[in-house]
C-alpha cells in the first residue's frame, strides 16, 4: 500500500497535536492552505478530531496522533 497525498497531509496534521494534554488542540483558520483546510475536514469526517476546523482530538484521534508520533519516532531516531 503506498501512502496517497490525501493521507500524508492528514498524517502530517495529526503529528502536529500536543498529546501532553487533552484539553490542547490545533485551530485550523480561513486563510490556511487549503490542503491543511480539507485534511482537517477528513480528519472530521473520520472522527479523530471534534470539529472541520480541527479543535481537540477525539479519543481515537489521539490514538492515531499517538501511534503517528512513536513510528516517526523510531523512524528517525537514527538520523
Amino acid at each position: 500500500m503506498q501512502l496517497n497525498k490525501e493521507l500524508v497531509e492528514e498524517m502530517e496534521l495529526l503529528l502536529k497535536f500536543d498529546l501532553s494534554s487533552a484539553r490542547v488542540g490545533l485551530k485550523i483558520h480561513s486563510n490556511a492552505d487549503a490542503e491543511v483546510i480539507a485534511a482537517a475536514k477528513r480528519l472530521y469526517h473520520k472522527e479523530l478530531v471534534e470539529h472541520e476546523d480541527g479543535g481537540f482530538l477525539t479519543t481515537l484521534g489521539h490514538e492515531a496522533a499517538e501511534h503517528l508520533q512513536a513510528a516517526r519516532q523510531i523512524l528517525t531516531s537514527s538520523e
